[in-house]
């Protein structure tokens, strides 16, 4: 089935082209802002506290220079902790889940260069995850 070009059609694209105009390439934009729109995730689970501590430290530093836009941080509800074995630690409270974010909230030099601390989507993980959103740059 071959369709005729209409006269106004036709008038569009010549005008078009007289101009030559530059048309702005939607891939290297898109590309441009992928990099700020990355989203980068970290499992904790397994991990000691000081072991966690130390890698979500040295990934979130390494999540900004990369100018990663979200980070999930994947730490468990705790479910099949050993935290009952210990005396000292409530068994209603999971060790990573809630210690990791603090730690992190407590750490000025990492707080210089995040924006927000939230927890994550159900499909992210939910409660037993939480996003760190970090900032473009640091003022």
């Amino acid at each position: 089935m071959i369709k005729k070009i209409s006269d106004i059609d036709k008038k569009t694209w010549q005008d078009f082209i007289s101009k030559k105009e530059k048309l702005p390439d939607k891939d290297l934009l898109l590309k441009k802002n992928e990099k700020r729109k990355s989203i980068k995730t970290i499992d904790l689970h397994g991990f000691t506290l000081e072991r966690a501590n130390q890698a979500i430290k040295g990934f979130i530093n390494k999540c900004f220079l990369e100018k990663t836009y979200r980070i999930i941080v994947i730490t468990g509800k705790g479910l099949r902790s050993k935290n009952i074995s210990d005396p000292y630690v409530s068994k209603d409270l999971s060790i990573l889940k809630h210690s990791v974010p603090q730690y992190i909230r407590s750490d000025k030099e990492l707080m210089n260069i995040i924006s927000e601390i939230k927890e994550a989507n159900i499909e992210d993980g939910g409660s037993g995850a939480f996003n760190v959103y970090l900032k473009k740059s640091i003022k």
